[in-house]
């Protein structure tokens, strides 16, 4: 279950930006996860629940923001939105498509005291 790894990853963001920004608890998290990221967003809030106890973030709430997965047409030359890698092209049917977002995970804001 690589959502432990993940949260572990987000808890270790905040504690270093704690160091940096003088802040002493996280309120709330944003977190953007893109559809492509292969992220089991259950999984990452149960692990998260479990790696926050006792930290900076122990009462924070987590606010999962979902992205749409977007890849560039290599044939129509057209921006389109995609469920999964290796779909089709809904404008053409072609198959050559550049994923231009969609697979990331990343803090977008957070709440602090």
């Amino acid at each position: 279950m690589h959502e432990m790894s993940l949260a572990e990853g987000v808890l270790q963001i905040l504690e270093t930006e704690s160091a940096k920004q003088g802040f002493s608890q996280v309120k709330t998290i944003w977190l953007e996860i893109g559809a492509l990221a292969g992220v089991e967003v259950s999984a990452l809030e149960f692990a998260f629940d479990v790696v926050r106890r006792g930290t900076l973030a122990g009462n924070a709430q987590l606010v999962i923001i979902h992205l749409p997965a977007q890849a560039w047409c290599l044939s129509c030359g057209q921006i389109v939105e995609i469920r999964q890698r290796y779909d089709a092209c809904p404008i053409c049917g072609g198959y050559q498509l550049q994923v231009s977002s969609g697979d990331e995970m990343r803090i977008k804001e957070l709440e602090v005291e």
